[in-house]
């Protein structure tokens, strides 16, 4: 073996030791706004097993004309729905929850009906660890995980 391939092999076996993110998806459902919405909403746990931190910072699906993420923010008394542009940071080895009440990728203009059962593709960009599809399955009788905060009003959507 020469020397620049010995060196090359190194550099290689290397590789897998550098900080790299790696999602995990677990508990993910979707659901929808209403019976006739044109809205819906993807809700799931992401960890970062990786040794880097990272950022969600895209979804994609067919089921939508427009996929963004979003997240609640208090406005005044009324609570409002906003996109994150920015995405959202998973750091290394920790869990964000995307979640009805607050962050979570939102489904705008509905390309069909998302029914009780069924299951969807969304694909989540991560800034590092590139592109994930995942299979979500529809859910539109869960019920919100108990916050403490009651029910949420006055931002139009169910998301």
């Amino acid at each position: 073996m020469s020397l620049k391939t010995a060196l090359l092999a190194g550099a290689c076996a290397l590789l897998p030791s550098l900080a790299i993110a790696e999602m995990m998806v677990d508990d993910p459902y979707a659901r929808a706004a209403g019976a006739m919405a044109r809205s819906g909403a993807a809700f799931m746990q992401i960890t970062n097993t990786g040794d880097a931190d990272d950022r969600l910072v895209a979804a994609a699906s067919d089921v939508a004309e427009r996929v963004e993420l979003h997240t609640h923010i208090m406005d005044g008394d009324v609570m409002r729905m906003v996109e994150v542009e920015e995405g959202f940071a998973v750091t290394a080895g920790e869990t964000i929850a995307l979640e009805r009440g607050g962050m979570h990728v939102m489904f705008l203009g509905l390309t069909r009906v998302l029914e009780q059962g069924d299951e969807i593709e969304v694909t989540l960009t991560f800034e590092e660890a590139g592109e994930m599809t995942v299979t979500i399955p529809v859910d539109n009788e869960r019920m919100p995980a108990e916050t403490g905060h009651g029910m949420q009003h006055g931002h139009g959507h169910d998301g």
